[in-house]
């Protein structure tokens, strides 16, 4: 079908769908330039995504029964009416999977491959963080062979062991990520092929490691600096820390563990990239849908029921409004990608002032490609946001203490607070804003093996004592001995608070 409408309706047809990928293809390739995977697009019902919602969207990955509980959570809330269903999930892989509803009009299936084939598979193969953490050639391939490893581990030692293990692997999920790179990652096949081939080695590394200690003051001393050092202490990345060096664990167990982590690790880029992911992908279908549009291609009103579902994508509920739940990072990023768009383009004396390198650049995909290979949300905001947008969007800080009677209002969308502005909101997308950092500090080594753990504590922010107590609880029962969790203020190294706990006898 070339050069006339794509479709007519609400229906659609496999070879529909084939057509407007292969239209939208055209687009994103000439006009927008984007360097995207392959793309394979699959079409599923509303009980299958409900499903790829509990299993956080990856494809084969393992049974756990939290993933149960969160389907029958999902199912409810849908069936009642009271939430809708994504349109569609993309997987970040090579060929960049799609998968998109069967209950989608045409309409919103142009409008699902536009954002989610084009405009995320782009940031997925380009952008710093995930060339940097992800192997998208290896995950499915890796993800099957973890699904059909926990199978015969619970076949061989039981479901219930297997889920034991895996609530405790999942409980710090959160800590078993390293976030700033050691050295270049292998490939996801490379890790599974080379943990096959040093299984041996490492248990008598194990094995070496925890044996008695030697009696003498001087053996003794030089023997535990040496297994310190075996340790790489202090170490941020807990789960690796435990596959490595926890002293009761099975080599089965250390695999499991070594799984949970990978996989958190490949998650790790999106948690740092939400505001840039949605704002790419929701620019790209703007262009797309638009130019789509202009070229006879969808009709006025597949293009209105477009705009439709675009503007309820992007609103920005007030602080007043029953809806608000903080900052809309399809919103944001949509706004910004706008605005840097539009200061390459046609830019303000002030725009020239602020961006002196991107105002009147004139290639606003040269600019835009540039931002989405090379930053993550707290960068990106801390550069690119301008007084343009800070006005239109009527920012303000506003610091709440506890303690004070009233809020104070600490800088406003004026030339004295711009750079306020920026520099707080970047602030809050720093992953260390919303991820406690925790690390291992230490471990006696020549006696009770106590574990000794480190939250770095800023502006006062303790742990929760309950949910303290509950993660603790799990890894005490990877580590096997007694675990101390001390909270340590930042500034001054002085500890704030103590949490121990034991394993269960």
């Amino acid at each position: 079908m070339s050069g006339g409408l794509l479709f007519e309706g609400k229906d659609w047809s496999f070879e529909t769908l084939q057509d407007i990928h292969d239209a939208v293809a055209v687009v994103a390739k000439e006009d927008l330039r984007l360097d995207t995977f392959p793309n394979q697009i699959e079409v599923i019902t509303a009980e299958q995504m409900l499903d790829a919602y509990s299993s956080t969207g990856m494809p084969l990955l393992y049974r756990h029964w939290s993933f149960g509980k969160r389907f029958a959570q999902y199912e409810g809330v849908y069936r009642a009416g009271l939430q809708g269903l994504a349109y569609e999930i993309v997987i970040n892989a090579n060929p960049c999977i799609s998968y998109v509803m069967e209950e989608n009009s045409a309409t919103m299936q142009a409008l699902v491959i536009a954002h989610a084939a084009f405009g995320h598979n782009h940031f997925f193969k380009n952008n710093y963080q995930f060339r940097q953490w992800t192997d998208p050639g290896g995950i499915l391939d890796y993800l099957a062979y973890a699904k059909n490893y926990i199978a015969a581990c619970e076949e061989r030692y039981g479901e219930a062991e297997v889920e034991r293990l895996l609530d405790s692997a999942h409980a710090l999920s959160a800590q078993g990520v390293d976030r700033y790179p050691r050295k270049r990652p292998i490939s996801l096949a490379e890790e599974e092929r080379r943990d096959r081939e040093r299984r041996d080695e490492r248990e008598r590394l194990y094995n070496d490691l925890w044996r008695t200690v030697p009696g003498g003051g001087e053996t003794r001393r030089k023997t535990v600096d040496h297994q310190r050092a075996l340790l790489r202490l202090p170490q941020e990345n807990i789960l690796y820390f435990l596959e490595k060096a926890a002293p009761k664990l099975h080599p089965w167990q250390r695999e499991i563990l070594r799984i949970v982590r990978l996989i958190a690790q490949y998650f790790y880029p999106q948690q740092q990239t939400k505001v840039m992911n949605e704002g790419c992908a929701t620019y790209c279908h703007y262009r797309i849908m638009s130019s789509l549009h202009e070229q006879g291609r969808i009709t006025d009103g597949s293009f209105l029921e477009f705009l439709q579902s675009h503007t309820n994508a992007i609103r920005q509920p007030t602080a007043h409004d029953q809806t608000y739940g903080g900052i809309n990072p399809y919103a944001l990023g949509f706004d910004m990608m706008c605005d840097i768009a539009r200061i390459a383009r046609a830019p303000t004396e002030e725009d020239r002032q602020w961006f002196p390198d991107l105002a009147g650049s004139g290639d606003e995909m040269a600019a835009l490609k540039d931002v989405w290979a090379n930053y993550r949300d707290d960068s990106f905001i801390a550069q690119f946001l301008s007084p343009h947008l800070m006005r239109k969007w009527r920012l303000f800080h506003i610091i709440d203490q506890e303690n004070a009677p009233k809020l104070k209002v600490e800088a406003i969308h004026n030339e004295r607070g711009y750079q306020d502005l920026r520099r707080t909101l970047s602030s809050d997308y720093e992953v260390g804003r919303h991820t406690p950092d925790i690390q291992v500090a230490d471990v006696d080594l020549a006696g009770s093996r106590r574990l000794v753990l480190h939250h770095r504590v800023f502006a006062g922010k303790l742990l929760d004592v309950v949910d303290t107590a509950l993660v603790l609880r799990h890894l005490t029962t990877l580590w096997g001995y007694d675990v101390v969790l001390e909270e340590v203020d930042a500034a001054t190294n002085e500890v704030l608070k103590a949490h121990m706990a034991s394993p269960e006898p």
